[in-house]
């Protein structure tokens, strides 16, 4: 049997009687702890959540990674390329890469009898992913694309709906300017309005207001048409990629695959600002959890320190009868230890307890106006628990060692003295 280990648990269980000084001092130590795990777990989830969720919806509207001419002018009507392109087979023949797909944007102006809207006009085609806008419909339904037609549907959002009083299935007027076609008999570039009708086959809203009150989505042989492109022009290429921490890598590799005239960007930066918010949360995170741990160790220091002066003539006893100073300290190491788990399981069990009724209640909301998200997103990862869990641990035993070195101060003639 372990001496050091079997008189910890004595002390311990002779802690909780009610004349023992250092009891209110042990509760309000493992409440210390659990307190700051469980502020740990939540604001880990929170953070991580937030940016999980606004990223997907950054990401939702323009994929990881995007493929387009190259123009210094920042715009959204690129120049043409062509379809068939010989990196494309060699991407999609990489298992990092999930999804690529076509796409061409242009700028438009919705006319109502009431009031005007300058929107961009997203063309996709057969192989569009409509994943993110059919978890953020809500009216309607997305359209299909037929390479071999085009289709007069087109959604909308539901800021752009109720500003301009448009509903499910109405006809709408967009006029779009735009270059005109070559011919033979002049060499000067002219510019013409051009009108298409289109009716509104689903409503969506993420939350996102500023994008959701510019982007449209419709058939990509609408812009093709518009623009007096062929069915082999598109205006770039949209990639998505299976793990969102390798994004910087592979979009170097896709930079690199790209031939001349062409250039690819990923996602960060092309937003460089909202990423950077973004990242930015990290650093918080960090300050918190420092904090939470500093405050759960300097309340471990306190009731060990109670503790040790508490049994400062047990101590003495413990040396007259031949014990070492380490032997000592071993037996309030456990003590440490004990308490410390007990106030890591209370934590675990409230802070993990309190982001699984968020997530599934949603019970805290905020406004969606300012953080583009109506409810407070929670992400709970077992790899961020198991390592909140053992920082603070280790943070605290390795901090245990400073009271106990107070042992060695003691010598046993005044100790046995001393009650």
């Amino acid at each position: 049997m372990n001496l050091q280990h079997y008189i910890a648990q004595k002390i311990l269980s002779q802690s909780g009687e009610k004349r023992s000084i250092s009891r209110p001092i042990v509760k309000i130590a493992v409440g210390g702890i659990a307190l700051g795990i469980a502020v740990m777990i939540a604001t880990v989830a929170i953070v991580t959540g937030f940016q999980k969720e606004i990223r997907n919806k950054i990401i939702g509207f323009g994929s990881h990674i995007s493929i387009a001419s190259y123009d210094n002018n920042v715009s959204y009507e690129p120049e043409p390329i062509q379809r068939q392109q010989e990196f494309i087979k060699e991407l999609t023949a990489n298992p990092e890469i999930k999804h690529i797909q076509v796409f061409s944007t242009k700028n438009g102006i919705i006319k109502t009898k009431t009031d005007n809207e300058g929107v961009v006009l997203k063309g996709v085609g057969s192989d569009y992913n409509w994943g993110f806008i059919q978890s953020n419909l809500i009216e309607g339904k997305v359209f299909a694309v037929n390479d071999t037609g085009i289709c007069k549907n087109i959604i909308i959002s539901k800021t752009l709906a109720n500003r301009l009083e448009l509903k499910l299935g109405q006809k709408m007027l967009i006029y779009f300017v735009t270059k005109r076609k070559a011919d033979d008999t002049s060499s000067s570039i002219g510019y013409e309005q051009r009108v298409r009708d289109f009716y509104i086959s689903g409503i969506y809203q993420t939350g996102f207001d500023e994008l959701d009150s510019k982007m449209v989505f419709t058939d990509i042989a609408q812009i093709q048409k518009l623009n007096y492109w062929n069915k082999d022009q598109v205006g770039g290429f949209e990639i998505e990629v299976k793990d969102f921490k390798k994004i910087d890598q592979l979009g170097e590799y896709v930079y690199d695959m790209t031939g001349q005239g062409l250039t690819a960007q990923t996602i960060k930066e092309s937003n460089p600002t909202l990423f950077g918010w973004l990242d930015l949360m990290d650093q918080n995170a960090i300050i918190i959890i420092v904090l939470m741990v500093l405050v759960a160790a300097i309340n471990m220091i306190s009731a060990l320190l109670i503790m040790i002066l508490e049994r400062t003539n047990m101590i003495g006893i413990l040396k007259a009868l031949g014990s070492n100073d380490s032997g000592v300290r071993k037996i309030f190491i456990y003590q440490a230890f004990f308490l410390i788990g007990k106030g890591l399981l209370w934590g675990n069990c409230i802070g993990i307890g309190l982001c699984l009724l968020q997530q599934h209640f949603k019970l805290i909301s905020i406004p969606q106006e300012s953080y583009y998200i109506s409810f407070i997103p929670v992400n709970l990862e077992f790899l961020h628990i198991l390592f909140l869990n053992l920082c603070t641990f280790c943070v605290c035993m390795l901090m245990m060692i400073i009271p106990t070195l107070i042992i060695t101060r003691i010598t046993p003639v005044k100790a046995i003295r001393f009650s």
